[in-house]
Parts: C-alpha cells; sequence; structure tokens
C-alpha cells in the first residue's frame, strides 16, 4: 500500500542518526583514547576512576617524598663519614702520644695541634653538612625535650624515633631490676699476720672484664696496701678496691652482666690460722657495700677453685614495653619510641626498683611521611643527634672536646687514658649513628620505595582498565558503524525513492 506518511523513511533517518552517534563516539574515544570521557558515558566507572587517579597522585607524591628522605640520609650519612674518618685518625694520635719516652715535647704539641684541627673540623662539619638549606648535623633534626621534665635520674640521653601525639609525649618508667657491679669482699682481719713467717705469702689471683692479675702479700701488709695494690692494676683487670673495716671491697669498676670477678688463692700465707673470720665473701644484692653473713663465705684454705660473682644490667618498663638493659643503659627500639638512655645509681651502686616520669618529648626529629595517606601510620621521625665535639662522649668520663688543647684530657699534660675512652666512646656513637642511618635507608625507606613502586604499578593497571579506550575494540566498532551509516544511508534513499509513487498515482 502507498500512503503519504513515509514511515520507512522514518525509521532509517533514526537508525542512520543513532549510527551517526555511534560513529562519533569511536571516534572521540580513539581520538581521545579514553573509553569515558564525560559522567554520562559511565557514572559508576567514572566514579571508580576518579578514586583511582586521586590514589595515584597519592602515591606518586608519596614515591617522591621517600625518594627525598633517601637523599636526606645520604647528605647526613656522607657528612658523618668524614667524621668517623677523623675520629679514627684521632685514635691513632692518641694512642701514639701514649708513649713518654722517644716522644719529644715538640712532637706531642704538634700532635695536639692536630688533635685541635680535628676537633674544630668535626664541628665544621657537623654545622655545615646541609640539604636544601637545612642543617643535618647540627642537632636540627633532634627531638625536643619538654622544659623542665627532664628526670635527674636520666644522665645520658639519645632519642632515635619517635611518634608523637597531639601534645607532650610523656616516657614513663618503671624499674624492674637495678644494674649491679661484680664485687666480693676480701676480709683479712685488718694487717696481715701470716703465723709470724717472713716467708709466707697470701697470693690472690684477681681476674675481671678486661684481664687478670696476680698480687702477692706479705705479713704486716694492711688493708691500704692491698686496696692501692689492687687499684694500681685496675686499668688491666677492670676492678677496683675500697677499704671496709677489716678488709678490702673489690668491684667491677662497669655495672652489666658482661662484668664479673673471680678470685683464685694461690697460697692463703697461713692467714686463716691467725684470722678466724679470713675470707671471701659475696654481697648483698640489695646493697652491693654491705656484704653476706658468714655462711656466704668462704675460708681462703677452702677454695676449691676460682670464686665468681658476676654483675647485673638495669630492669624496666618504658611506656608499657620491656626495655633491653646493659649496665645502667636502658635500649627500647619498638614502632613508637626508639632510644637509649642511662639511669643514674644511689649511694648503693643500684637502682630503686620504682616508677617515674622520665621526661616528654615535645616535637623534633625529621619528619617523614612514607605513604599515601598523611597519618601517624605513614609517618617516621628520625632523631639526628648533633655530632659537634661538645656532645660527643660520656656523661661519667667526658666529652670528646675535652682533648682539646688546655682541656682536661689534651695529650700534653692530660689524661690520655681518659682521652682513648672517650675517643672509643665518640666512635661507637657514631658508628650508632650511621648504622642507624642504614638501616633506615635500606629497611625503611628502600622498603617503602618497593612497596610504592608495586603499588603505583597496580593501582595505574586498575585505572587503566577502567577509563582507557581499547583501541582493537573500538576500531572494530567504528569499522562497524560505518558500515551501519552506509546501510542506513542506502535504506533511507530507498525509502525517499518510495515516495515518488505517489506523485504517479496523480499523474
Amino acid at each position: 500500500m502507498t500512503r503519504i506518511s513515509n514511515v520507512a523513511s522514518l525509521t532509517a533517518q533514526r537508525f542512520l542518526t543513532q549510527h551517526n552517534q555511534g560513529l562519533t563516539k569511536s571516534l572521540e574515544r580513539l581520538s581521545t583514547g579514553l573509553a569515558i570521557n564525560r559522567s554520562a558515558d559511565d557514572p559508576a566507572r567514572l566514579i571508580a576512576s576518579e578514586k583511582l587517579r586521586s590514589n595515584l597522585a597519592k602515591i606518586e607524591g608519596a614515591l617522591r617524598n621517600t625518594e627525598r628522605a633517601d637523599q636526606v640520609v645520604n647528605t647526613a650519612e656522607g657528612g658523618l663519614t668524614e667524621v668517623s674518618g677523623l675520629l679514627t685518625e684521632l685514635q691513632s694520635l692518641v694512642s701514639e702520644t701514649s708513649s713518654s719516652a722517644g716522644l719529644s715535647t715538640e712532637e706531642k704539641e704538634a700532635n695536639q695541634t692536630q688533635i685541635d684541627a680535628i676537633l674544630q673540623t668535626i664541628d665544621r662539619i657537623s654545622a655545615t653538612t646541609s640539604f636544601a638549606g637545612t642543617k643535618l648535623l647540627n642537632g636540627t633534626f633532634d627531638f625536643q625535650i619538654s622544659a623542665g621534665s627532664m628526670d635527674y635520674r636520666i644522665l645520658d640521653l639519645r632519642i632515635n624515633g619517635a611518634k608523637l601525639g597531639p601534645t607532650s609525649t610523656a616516657v614513663n618508667v618503671i624499674v624492674t631490676q637495678s644494674a649491679q657491679h661484680a664485687g666480693l669482699f676480701l676480709s683479712v682481719g685488718g694487717t696481715l699476720d701470716l703465723n709470724n713467717n717472713a716467708s709466707n705469702r697470701l697470693s690472690l689471683e684477681i681476674a675481671g672484664s678486661k684481664g687478670s692479675r696476680q698480687l702477692s702479700f706479705a705479713s704486716g701488709a694492711t688493708t691500704t696496701d692491698i686496696r692501692d695494690s689492687i687499684n694500681s692494676f685496675k686499668d688491666v683487670t677492670g676492678l677496683s678496691a675500697a677499704t671496709n673495716g677489716t678488709g678490702v671491697l673489690v668491684k667491677s669498676e662497669s655495672f652489666g652482666s658482661s662484668e664479673f670477678i673471680t678470685v683464685n688463692v694461690v697460697s692463703n700465707g697461713e692467714l686463716n690460722n691467725r684470722v678466724m673470720t679470713a675470707g671471701i665473701y659475696l654481697l648483698s644484692s640489695s646493697d652491693e657495700n654491705q656484704i653476706r653473713t658468714d655462711s656466704d663465705s668462704t675460708a681462703f684454705s677452702a677454695v676449691p677453685s676460682p670464686i665468681r660473682d658476676e654483675g647485673q644490667d638495669v630492669g624496666a618498663v618504658v611506656n608499657g614495653e620491656t626495655a633491653r638493659g646493659k649496665g645502667t643503659q636502658l635500649f627500647v627500639n619498638n614502632d613508637a619510641l626508639d632510644l637509649t638512655m642511662t639511669l643514674s645509681s644511689t649511694g648503693n651502686g643500684a637502682q630503686i626498683l620504682e616508677s617515674f616520669t622520665a621526661f616528654g618529648i615535645s616535637g623534633g626529629g625529621a619528619n617523614f611521611n612514607l605513604g599515601p595517606n598523611v597519618n601517624v601510620g605513614n609517618s617516621v621521625r628520625l632523631g639526628i643527634q648533633n655530632i659537634a665535639a661538645r656532645n660527643l662522649g660520656r656523661h661519667s668520663v667526658g666529652s670528646l672536646d675535652s682533648l682539646a688543647s688546655g682541656k682536661a684530657n689534651n695529650i700534653i699534660d692530660g689524661s690520655v687514658s681518659t682521652a682513648q675512652t672517650i675517643v672509643d666512646e665518640a666512635i661507637d656513637q657514631v658508628a650508632l649513628l650511621r648504622g642507624r642511618l642504614g638501616t633506615f635507608q635500606k629497611f625503611t625507606v628502600g622498603t617503602t620505595l618497593q612497596s610504592l613502586a608495586i603499588e603505583l604499578e597496580n593501582t595505574r593497571r586498575a585505572e587503566s582498565i577502567i577509563r582507557d579506550t581499547d583501541f582493537a575494540k573500538e576500531a572494530a566498532e567504528l569499522t562497524r558503524r560505518q558500515i551501519l551509516i552506509a546501510a542506513a544511508t542506502n535504506a533511507l534513499n530507498i525509502a525517499n525513492a518510495q515516495s515518488q509513487n505517489v506523485l504517479s498515482l496523480l499523474g
């Protein structure tokens, strides 16, 4: 049937329009490379894609932060490497000058001049080592202690890392075990009376953590003589002595489980025949300056093998975590707190078992955010102490700058032995700081870089699958649309041609 309304033409036009729209969309996707160019293309996938893009931006920022942290640590490590080399040279100069024979005054003064130059160079490195204008080794990144919060029981403190709250972070200490020296009491009854025999000798072999020495005492020797003889070799044995009543109290110079004292009786000199209380006594565990009862003693003539006593490390709980003790030092290393502190001892050579707030941390540290999200979980604060000469050394022996000309431990007229101890401590401190930075660089920074790179790769892949154009699929769709447009155009021509039949009927 032939009518005026050309429905077939309208149908062909509708499909031609649809195919043209599809062709336009395919061309847009191929030209932009994106499967989703506007929200109308796919609202749900657009939302997912935008979230992934936000994550990508965060991860890329975190990667840049982590790479920057690596560069900062590299710079600090470079300065510390130089300081480490200078300290080794300083150790050589101190050791060389310890020999007075064959070393002229001029040579000592020349060595002291070199030491002064080394100390000045260490201070200069501390003051000038910087990254992007920020000083790294002058205490800029050391942690700040709240004003007036440092407890008197804390002698030395190094904070290596801490996660800080919105206000000051308090460090609470519960001392559960006191540090002890190794020690024994030698009861000799006052002045030695070896059965009035001039040839008799009380011979003792005394050993400590540094070494041993055999000492012999003749009849008439006093407790002061015995004390002085033991003390003259304290650098060899690591033991020191003090008179105590009718005997001598011998203790390790340092605290801790690595310290010990052994006493072996080589010859008792018939002392036991003259003094009923003569022997070796153990010390009280609560007060190491006090001896135990007679039941805790061994007569000199009855010592079958060396009698030994060991020291004890301090024990404590710090902010709920069991700390590692070494002598009077406490070490804490966890995700929230990383520090080393030295506790003072009381008059009886121990710490009181008690709980106290040691100090408060109000800020500081080199803060690195090593994750996509800015929060305390991704934040790492690294403490980098001031390595100037005045800050290297130990409270109990002195600081490195005391080796300078005119100061207590200079090598011309000062204590060379103490100077060497201080340099040893300084070398250990710098080495530990370098080790800490290396650990941070290798495990924290290195692992984070690897993790972020993998996360970036996977997130970008997911975002690409959602948003990017599949060119093979879109090219096929483009060809299909072109064919359909050609077919629809041809159909439209045929439908329009049918309308000419109406005019022929009206002829």
